[in-house]
């Protein structure tokens, strides 16, 4: 990581987390860093944080943003990007064919929503879903009159919040009683086929995908403590154990594991640090209990 390279946070490819970085000041300068569970991982936050920018371009005025957003976008640069979100319920012509799916989290926490098809299972790797199933695919508005069906039928929540995530991630079940919960739930939604479920939008098999592996999960320690956000100069380190959504979980060593949401470091220009550098960055102890759901 040198010296001008500023994070565009976490990507979720098929091949695993990613780290993204643009060159400060180009847009068409990017580049990326595979992470591997078990390697050491450290940096040191330089400067002022700085818009991302929008839609994958620069910020025309350079904005410095703060440090405790969980998005690096000046005001501008996020109605622009807003303007073009489909979660947003902005775009209604869009030609794509989405998906619809059901994705669980932990015991009692599964949401219905719809991506892009051609963005794969990307979407429900960067929401951090344990498991997930398709249920159909079609038009964006089939879909989403779908999603907004299944929500109601099924008493299901359009979010959770990243904190209730973060706090059953090292006690969840195992993967039969995960696999479990999510065919239950497909039964009720593929029950509702003849009850206002769009006949553009073709029912589409179970087939529950699991992601303890990809992220990490087997095994890990629950997450004792939290960043709220760099500061200049401050050092973040430890060794990677698992990661999710936007979320790295960190062994520091000392105090337990240590979650660093990315969506904080987006916009930060990083140097590298010492794996043994240490935590010199604001934290908040959570123990698990995910009750500071204000700060991310």
């Amino acid at each position: 990581m040198g010296v001008g390279w500023r994070c565009t946070g976490l990507r979720w490819p098929d091949g695993g987390p990613e780290l993204g970085w643009r060159k400060d000041g180009a847009a068409g300068v990017r580049r990326v860093s595979a992470l591997v569970y078990g390697q050491a991982l450290g940096f040191r936050a330089v400067g002022e944080r700085r818009c991302a920018g929008a839609r994958g371009n620069v910020c025309p005025v350079d904005a410095v943003v703060p440090a405790r957003r969980t998005g690096a976008l000046c005001p501008e640069c996020a109605r622009l990007d807003r303007m073009h979100s489909v979660a947003a319920d902005t775009i209604a012509d869009d030609s794509r064919t989405y998906r619809v799916y059901l994705a669980w989290f932990g015991p009692g926490m599964v949401k219905v929503g719809i991506t892009a098809e051609e963005r794969g299972a990307a979407r429900l790797r960067e929401q951090g879903a344990v498991v997930f199933t398709w249920l159909g695919r079609g038009p964006l508005m089939a879909a989403r009159r779908t999603e907004e069906l299944l929500r109601a039928a099924l008493g299901v929540p359009d979010r959770i919040p990243y904190a209730r995530k973060r706090a059953v991630r090292g006690v969840l079940p195992g993967a039969g009683e995960r696999a479990g919960e999510v065919a239950e739930l497909y039964g009720r939604a593929a029950a509702l086929e003849g009850a206002g479920w769009p006949e553009s939008l073709e029912r589409l098999p179970l087939e529950a995908v699991d992601h303890g592996a990809v992220f990490g999960f087997e095994g890990t320690a629950e997450v004792a403590r939290a960043v709220t956000g760099l500061v200049d100069g401050g050092v973040v380190a430890g060794r990677l154990v698992a990661a999710a959504g936007p979320d790295l979980h960190l062994e520091t060593g000392a105090g337990g594991v240590l979650v660093l949401d990315t969506r904080l470091v987006s916009g930060w220009e990083l140097t590298a640090a010492g794996a043994g550098a240490g935590v010199t960055v604001p934290v908040v102890d959570i123990g698990g209990a995910g009750v500071q759901d204000g700060l991310f």
